[in-house]
């Protein structure tokens, strides 16, 4: 059986200051972080047969990752031009249609991950949560928000299934910035706390400069960032989410036959696995796009 099962959207990140074209995509890079960290991990996504699905398929599977045949039509862009602080503002070209040619996927997974654009971006989008829903009784689910306002409409528009997804899932990891579109004026704590009471074991929050928290039963925990020196901010989330899940992976904290012991996760577990996941992403703002860790990178920085 494989561990992982990644749902999502895969794109080409045309980036400035060089111009130059990355592979990226919210749920790849997570697919591709978890597979350069050795996990067996399978990406439903929807690929162009074009050069630009060249690259990115070219990447992903160099990552270690399983991908589904390539579909006719062209591939997901964005334009990432970067700010003096390296952080990103993004233009998207992108399309999230339904299952093409079948069913939803039917690889075996312990874990399956999605986000993104994919999770809100209709026609696609109610088959995602259709899968999660289908899912929930044989895999431990984690879910991402990572908004894109300019894909997904207002914060009316997309909350209700914001949190129908989090109900769905075991570990939900969003930014400060989501939270701040999705509830103005909210604590991010406060939102946290309210998404836990939707159904999650563990709710975690990166927040840039200011490091990350994370919440269960019974647990607050804060981890201050990693310093480094920031090439670009691109990816940096999503190689947080890898390295979170193979942290709780590492734990024995994934899979539904783990359920329990992760609702029961320790304040001591909670540190231990922000921490990872912190790490892998100042690895990853340190080097140009969304180029996650690989093991042998988290083993020579924890030296």
């Amino acid at each position: 059986m494989r561990r992982f099962l990644v749902v999502g959207e895969a794109i080409v990140d045309v980036i400035s200051q060089p111009a130059r074209e990355m592979p990226g995509g919210s749920p790849a890079n997570v697919a591709a972080g978890l597979g350069r960290l050795g996990h067996d991990v399978d990406l439903w996504t929807h690929i162009g047969a074009d050069p630009a699905g060249d690259l990115l398929r070219e990447h992903l599977t160099g990552s270690g990752v399983t991908l589904p045949a390539p579909i006719a039509g062209v591939s997901s862009r964005a334009l990432a031009e970067i700010q003096p602080d390296g952080s990103a503002r993004y233009r998207f070209a992108v399309d999230w249609p339904r299952w093409p040619d079948g069913p939803a996927p039917a690889a075996p997974a312990h874990h399956l991950h999605t986000g993104s654009v994919a999770a809100l971006l209709a026609p696609g989008a109610d088959d995602v949560a259709r899968l999660l829903r289908d899912r929930r009784a044989t895999t431990t689910i984690s879910y991402d928000p990572n908004i894109r306002p300019s894909l997904v409409g207002t914060p009316d528009d997309c909350r209700t299934r914001v949190e129908d997804l989090v109900a769905t899932s075991d570990v939900v990891k969003a930014s400060d910035e989501d939270l701040a579109w999705l509830y103005p004026g909210a604590p991010p704590a406060d939102v946290a706390r309210r998404w836990l009471g939707l159904g999650p074991a563990l709710v975690c929050v990166t927040a840039g400069a200011d490091g990350a928290f994370g919440v269960a039963a019974d647990v607050h925990v804060t981890v201050p960032r990693v310093a480094v020196t920031v090439v670009d901010t691109v990816g940096a989330g999503d190689a947080f989410m890898s390295g979170l899940l193979d942290a709780l992976w590492q734990r024995n904290l994934l899979g539904a036959a783990a359920r329990t012991r992760l609702r029961r996760i320790t304040g001591d577990d909670v540190h231990d696995v922000l921490s990872h996941a912190a790490l892998s992403a100042a690895l990853t703002v340190a080097r140009a796009g969304a180029a996650p860790p690989t093991r042998d990178d988290l083993l020579g920085a924890s030296a």
